[in-house]
């Protein structure tokens, strides 16, 4: 394996990403991130297979960064939405003056077994006999060896912007050594915090989650929320099959308005059941809407909770040093 460290100067800063494949390593000029990304570089030729009892832990001792507030992030089903969270990390710290130092493993192997158990969840990829049965254990130890890389490699904190990954936070962040933020545990405590009000007299906090089947089964969402005294309001299987799946479907035909439509259908029968808020738990459905629509004034994006959650732990290593 073979690395590189660089640092530039203001107004550019280079972006890379560590990468599985030999030939695959790219970087790219972005003056939208130029402002305030930290001055590091991270470059890989070969990741390092994760097998039990390798010795991993030791394969990667030198670290890249000695900084206490340095941030792991390991990439999730998109590259699209793993540089979203970036952009939120950039553009919130500090203002965008400053961003904390951080390292980002994207493997297009990964996104692409992620995104398959995703959409494996849908029935009409079923119907179509195009559903494919992943073997979770492999995704969970591929995410494990990104997180065990990280930590080797100087990150003081780990967080994943997917979604889907957060089915294994518990396998992935076992025995990890440094903080490990969960994107469902975030979004409640902000939620917990913002000390809202129900909307019926003598009713809990209703919350409600708008998800793939895979996300929902999963259960995260619903158990962190609870944990923290909210009710968890679900889309009901007639919603299910009727708006939200539909919704996907329109999605990935390039039938954004069907699409649109069909969500604020969704987002409004949850709304009626006297919810204070919905969780949009899907990469599909965050940038869906207009920014003008009114209901995404009812919407939360968890990964603005786990993005200010990140800036929050950064800022308090940093002071802490």
């Amino acid at each position: 394996m073979t690395t590189s460290f660089h640092t530039l100067n203001y107004p550019f800063r280079k972006s890379g990403f560590v990468n599985t494949h030999k030939t695959l390593y790219k970087t790219r000029w972005n003056q939208g991130l130029a402002l305030a990304l930290s001055p590091v570089l991270l470059q890989t030729r070969k990741f390092p297979e994760y097998k039990k009892n390798s010795g991993l832990s030791t394969a990667c001792s030198n670290s890249f960064l000695g900084l206490p507030n340095t941030i792991g992030i390991i990439g999730g089903q998109s590259v699209n939405s793993t540089v979203i969270f970036l952009k939120k990390l950039v553009q919130w710290s500090k203002n965008g003056e400053s961003c904390p130092p951080f390292i980002l493993c994207s493997d297009p192997v990964l996104n692409k077994e992620l995104l398959l158990t995703e959409r494996s969840s849908l029935p009409w990829l079923d119907s179509k006999n195009e559903r494919t049965k992943l073997d979770p254990t492999s995704v969970v130890e591929n995410l494990r060896s990104k997180r065990i890389y990280l930590e080797n490699s100087g990150a003081r904190c780990i967080v994943m912007p997917c979604h889907i990954s957060h089915s294994w936070h518990n396998e992935i962040s076992e025995g990890c050594s440094v903080p490990f933020l969960h994107m469902g545990e975030c979004v409640a405590k902000e939620l917990k915090e913002a000390k809202l009000k129900p909307l019926e007299a003598g009713s809990p906090l209703r919350i409600g989650v708008l998800s793939t089947n895979a996300t929902l089964t999963a259960g995260f969402y619903q158990e962190k929320l609870k944990r923290e005294g909210f009710e968890v309001v679900l889309p009901d299987k007639a919603t299910m099959e009727h708006t939200v799946i539909p919704a996907i479907e329109a999605f990935n035909r390039k039938d954004i308005e069907g699409s649109q439509n069909l969500l604020r259908i969704a987002l409004q029968i949850l709304l009626v059941r006297a919810v204070n808020s919905v969780i949009l738990a899907s990469d599909d459905m965050r940038d869906l809407l207009p920014r003008d629509d009114p209901l995404l004034k009812k919407c939360i994006d968890p990964m603005d909770a786990l993005a200010w959650s990140t800036i929050k732990w950064a800022t308090s290593a940093e002071k802490g040093a």
